[in-house]
């Protein structure tokens, strides 16, 4: 816990320092991404103690998002989550159910393209344009936490969304509870791959919502349904489920 807390007062130290530097993005973000994780693609939190943060992907529909919010509570436990743009838009009651609940939203692009290739006014424009709706949504400020679709990441385009004051955090493991029933999953397994990934700062990826073309089998969410056995063993193996915003010194 000392060395989380030298770590956290690190973190606030240097954002203090890099303040001035991003004031030109205006309301592009609601403060800068701490420096200690600028610069690289984010797997696993830099702590050594026994933390782990759990995120959720959104970019379909709102499937399992009642039952993730009410696990989270019942439970106390903070959650991440990276709606896309497009998903603030067609979503916004979703989207401000989340602020509403007290938990972090992160950015998942506007519309979940493939970033390779991309050219770079293309790419910003697809941060800052889901930036813009999701703050639309939820009526709250987003963090300065961004997630490639598809986990592609490039050096170049990392760089891209650092520039614009946003820290590339993606997973340890996802539980592929997304690809549901017909996929092979169940909810034994997706507590099974979170639990293999349990590591000191792992940040554990699962999502809300089914996909349009998915089978009738998979109209459920398989996350939510997990989510309350997965939150009970990370606990009973002695972790803390980490809030992110105390990596900005809000949480």
């Amino acid at each position: 816990m000392h060395r989380l807390r030298a770590t956290l007062t690190t973190f606030r130290a240097s954002l203090l320092a890099t303040l001035a530097t991003l004031a030109t993005l205006g309301s592009a973000v609601a403060a800068p991404a701490p420096p200690t994780l600028i610069g690289q693609e984010v797997r696993r939190l830099p702590v050594e103690e026994r933390v782990v943060a759990l995120t959720f992907n959104a970019a379909w529909d709102e499937t399992g998002l009642a039952a993730v919010l009410a696990t989270l509570r019942d439970r106390s436990a903070p959650a991440t989550f990276f709606p896309t743009g497009q998903y603030a838009e067609q979503h916004p009651g979703a989207v401000r159910a989340v602020a509403a609940s007290g938990h972090g939203l992160g950015n998942h692009s506007y519309s979940h393209p493939h970033f390779t290739g991309l050219r770079p006014d293309r790419a910003r424009a697809e941060v800052l344009r889901a930036d813009a709706a999701i703050r639309a949504a939820a009526g709250a400020e987003p963090l300065p936490f961004f997630r490639f679709p598809y986990s592609e990441t490039t050096p170049e385009a990392i760089a891209g969304v650092n520039a614009l004051g946003f820290a590339d955090l993606e997973f340890t493991t996802d539980t592929n509870g997304y690809l549901g029933v017909s996929g092979g999953m169940t909810i034994s397994r997706v507590v099974e791959r979170a639990m293999a990934a349990l590591t000191p700062g792992a940040l554990l990826q699962l999502h809300v919502g089914s996909a349009e073309d998915a089978p009738a089998a998979d109209r459920r969410c398989l996350d939510a349904e997990a989510l309350p056995l997965i939150i009970d063993a990370v606990r009973s193996h002695g972790y803390r489920i980490l809030d992110l915003r105390e990596l900005l010194g809000d949480g």
